[in-house]
C-alpha cells in the first residue's frame, strides 16, 4: 500500500515557477519509481517525468530544460520544479508510485495521488 498527498499546485503567470511535492506513505520496503502524470483541460494524461531509486530520471520531451524531478528516498518524498512555464502546462498533475522497478510503464503506476491543479495564465 502507497498512500500520495500532493501540494503545490496553484496559479501562475507564463514565465513564472510552481513547485509541487508528493508525500508518500507506505509499508513497503522501497518505492522503485516515482513521478508525475498530468492531464490538460479535455486531454489525455500524459506522464511528464519520473525517478527510480537511483535516481535516475526521464522527461517528456516537452518539459526538458524547464522542469527537474527530484527525490527524497527518506523521507518517500518526490518533488517537481516547473520554471518557465507556459500555458500550455496547465492541467492536473498526478504524483504516482510503484514499488516495483518493472512493468509499470506497460500497466501504468499502482498508486496515485488525488492531484493538484497548475493554471498557467498568458
Amino acid at each position: 500500500q502507497v498512500q500520495l498527498v500532493e501540494s503545490g499546485g496553484g496559479l501562475v503567470q507564463a514565465g513564472g515557477s510552481l513547485r509541487l511535492s508528493c508525500v508518500a506513505s507506505t509499508n513497503e520496503p522501497s518505492i522503485a519509481v516515482m513521478g508525475w502524470y498530468r492531464e490538460a483541460p479535455g486531454g489525455q494524461r500524459e506522464l511528464v517525468a519520473y525517478i527510480d531509486n537511483g535516481a535516475n530520471t526521464n522527461y517528456l520531451d516537452s518539459v526538458k530544460g524547464r522542469f527537474t524531478i527530484s527525490r527524497d528516498n527518506a523521507e518517500n518524498s518526490v518533488f517537481l520544479q516547473m520554471n518557465s512555464l507556459k500555458p500550455e502546462d496547465t492541467g492536473i498533475y498526478y504524483c504516482a508510485a510503484d514499488p516495483i522497478p518493472y512493468g509499470w510503464r506497460r500497466r501504468g503506476m499502482d498508486y496515485w495521488g488525488k492531484g493538484v491543479l497548475v493554471t498557467v495564465s498568458s
